[in-house]
């Protein structure tokens, strides 16, 4: 074995509508510095192939689950989420993956850090990244998880075992609360574009949420189309940046690619309407509560990212908000229904009025998971020579 070369033992899990590398913290380095160049290494990345590496060449395949037993008492594993982008440098901490985290359960459980008991074994997990708790229900028997079933998510072929993921208290995950502007809707003034009204809402990971008729868009799109478009692609991003700078995350919009990939997620809603998805089937209007593209990591998301669905439904009951407006009026709370690309999901929250004041008690929606192969990976660092950086 080369002297830079680590033998990384790793789990490859489809969680949700993405897909991640599981690993245990234990095997990492103490140094979390060091993380990065092992992270990059071991997907592939910058490749837009990620050909030499464990990366599916798009941002919902190129991420990595750290887990390690918890010391906290409200917790039984520890779990942070490593977004590794496709075609830059760069890995990104910044908030959490609910379809990656889908797939947390079940890698806590077979890798002997939760018990599994009876029928249904709850999993009550610390994202580090959004300093939130999340109980993940996983299915089990005999001690062992189960993954076969009759439940069908949008965007994974087949069925599979339901897990129930509950995001315990959401809101503020950059500490600022369910609304870190403390607005229902801001305006935003987009350099080239004019003026945009969005709802920045933050519960499981920041959204901005804008109309899709405000940037000429009809929240149809299929991700492909979309993704081919470079001017809207621009505006989008141009819309997030703003935002961005808004949340105090970043100084200058322009850099939003690079200072802050993955959040605040950029969002476009509209009224509930019929239309046809990703793989040709025809979605009723009658079947769904309103219409919704998220972007990911600069590209437009597939299906629909389970954070996103949380935020979504924490966005639905706060008053005026861009997602209140597209909503039916008698929308049920407990079972709002997204109409995304590849079909449709379903999330609830559950709220009360403290004081005058909106409290999102928590929000859930049900994943599914696949436990694909664990392997040794063997990650060759570079070596880089005299004189270079």
């Amino acid at each position: 074995m080369s002297k830079n070369e680590i033998r990384l033992p790793v789990s490859i899990i489809r969680g949700g509508t993405s897909k991640g590398v599981y690993i245990l913290q234990k095997d990492l380095p103490e140094n979390k510095d060091k993380w990065e160049g092992i992270l990059l290494r071991l997907m592939g990345s910058p490749d837009k192939k990620q050909i030499d590496g464990l990366g599916g060449a798009t941002s919902v395949t190129s991420k990595v689950a750290i887990i390690r037993k918890s010391d906290r008492p409200d917790a039984d594993v520890d779990y942070t989420f490593a977004q590794v982008s496709v075609d830059k440098p760069l890995v990104s901490y910044k908030g959490n993956c609910g379809n990656i985290s889908s797939g947390v359960g079940p890698f806590a459980i077979e890798k002997g850090l939760v018990e599994a008991k009876g029928n249904l074994t709850p999993v009550r997990i610390y994202n580090t990244n959004t300093d939130k708790i999340i109980v993940a229900d996983v299915k089990t028997e005999d001690g062992e998880v189960v993954y076969d079933g009759d439940f069908r998510i949008a965007g994974v072929p087949g069925t599979a075992a339901p897990v129930r993921l509950k995001f315990v208290q959401p809101s503020g995950t950059l500490g600022k609360g369910l609304l870190p502007t403390g607005n229902a809707v801001d305006v935003l003034d987009v350099p080239g574009f004019g003026k945009v009204e969005v709802s920045i809402v933050d519960a499981a990971n920041p959204l901005v949420f804008a109309r899709a008729e405000d940037l000429g868009l009809t929240a149809k799109e299929l991700p492909a189309d979309l993704d081919n478009d470079p001017v809207k692609l621009d505006l989008l991003e141009k819309v997030r940046g703003e935002a961005a700078v808004k949340l105090g995350l970043i100084q200058d919009a322009s850099r939003s690619a690079w200072e802050t990939p993955g959040i605040p997620k950029m969002t476009f809603v509209a009224k509930a309407d019929s239309y046809t998805s990703s793989d040709g089937k025809e979605i009723a209007k009658k079947d769904i509560d309103l219409l919704s593209h998220m972007m990911s990591m600069q590209k437009t998301h597939p299906s629909y990212a389970m954070t996103g669905a949380m935020c979504t439904a924490a966005a639905a009951v706060v008053p005026g908000s861009i997602v209140q407006q597209v909503l039916p009026e008698n929308v049920d709370t407990q079972f709002i229904r997204i109409g995304h690309p590849s079909g449709i999901l379903e999330c609830g929250v559950d709220f009360e009025e403290k004081d005058g004041e909106l409290e999102v008690i928590d929000t859930f929606g049900f994943r599914t998971a696949n436990y694909l192969a664990e392997a040794t990976a063997r990650v060759r660092l570079e070596n880089k020579g005299k004189g270079e950086k």
